[in-house]
């Protein structure tokens, strides 16, 4: 299985770019600059990173999560990479009144917005699915309907900017994968209705871009705390990761697929080959380290 993954994830990324992707435009820092942009998620992990990245480009950022304390420190760090303007709104996303709260800060501190990173995420766990439903409907609450919430009030602000809408998302919202059924779900409904959105955004002739980022295994603290006793894979740098976000949020892309070759192999490996595709998915796994 070792060969075959290293004879196949090369050639099939590169397939994969090949077949979907023409040579995006040249990215500039400049693009960035003075920009009005919300980033949700934002206290730690890749929120964090992209608000360091988006402050050095001298963006105007409001950041949002549920610890008021992490907040401040990763905002006076932003004030000192160069922001525009850094301020953060607490508060966690099962408050269903809480997005129309931070997009209404965001109208009366800059009287519109450019970008909305929807990132935020809210607790899983990492095994079987263990039967409880109540605990997929508080996920999706906060993965997925507080991402529609926070559109929704958004949108206005960025019909009128032509902005873009960047959303965070997974291959486990493109693929299923074991110990994940909860997680999973909330990121298939995202691919759904944003892509169903974009759609219907073309159709109307709104110019608001919508960017899902698809994204494998990142080196976050939650992440490596929650998985690296069961996955083989190395864990691809959470720096990395935001500044490819940002990217390909300024470029309007259609799709981020992050770490490229990976994502993108794998992808085009369940398109041609999907029993094939979850074999080499759960070889990846080290099952016994799983406790029911």
């Amino acid at each position: 299985m070792g060969l075959l993954l290293k004879i196949f994830i090369p050639l099939l990324g590169v397939a994969l770019a090949f077949y979907f992707y023409s040579a995006p435009e040249n990215f500039s820092e400049e693009m960035l600059r003075g920009k009005r942009v919300i980033v949700t998620g934002a206290s730690g992990g890749i929120g964090e990173q992209m608000a360091y990245h988006l402050a050095r480009m001298e963006a105007h950022l409001l950041l949002t999560a549920r610890t008021e304390a992490k907040l401040q420190k990763v905002v006076k760090r932003c004030l000192e990479l160069g922001a525009a303007s850094a301020r953060y709104v607490s508060g966690s996303m099962e408050d269903t009144t809480f997005p129309e709260v931070v997009v209404k800060e965001a109208e009366n501190t800059w009287g519109g917005l450019d970008m909305l990173i929807l990132n935020h995420i809210g607790y899983t766990y990492f095994n079987y699915f263990d039967g409880d439903v109540a605990h997929i409907r508080k996920l999706l609450e906060i993965n997925f309907l507080s991402y529609v919430a926070m559109t929704v009030s958004a949108l206005p602000l960025l019909k009128e900017s032509e902005g873009s809408i960047v959303v965070v998302s997974s291959m486990a919202g493109k693929t299923g994968a074991p110990f994940s059924a909860p997680y999973s779900a909330t990121k298939f409904a995202l691919d759904g209705f944003f892509s169903s959105l974009r759609q219907e955004f073309i159709i109307d002739k709104v110019n608001v871009s919508i960017t899902l980022c698809i994204l494998g295994y990142i080196d976050t603290e939650n992440a490596v705390r929650a998985v690296s006793h069961a996955i083989r894979t190395t864990p691809a740098p959470k720096e990395e990761c935001a500044l490819e976000i940002i990217k390909s949020g300024a470029l309007r892309q259609r799709e981020l697929h992050y770490p490229s070759r990976v994502v993108g192999s794998m992808l085009l490996l369940q398109a041609i080959a999907p029993n094939f595709h979850d074999s080499l998915t759960r070889s990846g796994y080290k099952v016994e380290n799983i406790r029911r």
